[in-house]
């Protein structure tokens, strides 16, 4: 299981992670982080397969993949 990490603080809300996640599991947050902006954040950790898509996709890098 990979584990993914988004930077709320920096993340400004584009949501190209969340288009294109192929498992669908990431999702706008209910919280705004400090630009007032809602952030994505991860929906099911343990559903994460470690594509690397949305680390790709990131245009402000706020998506860090950690592997096994």
């Amino acid at each position: 299981m990979a584990k993914i990490k988004i930077n709320k603080k920096r993340c400004k809300g584009c949501q190209l992670c969340i288009v294109y996640c192929p498992k669908k599991n990431i999702k706008v947050a209910k919280d705004l982080n400090e630009l007032g902006i809602f952030p994505a954040e991860i929906h099911a950790e343990e559903e994460c397969t470690g594509c690397g898509i949305c680390f790709l996709m990131c245009p402000d890098v706020c998506i860090e993949i950690e592997g096994e």
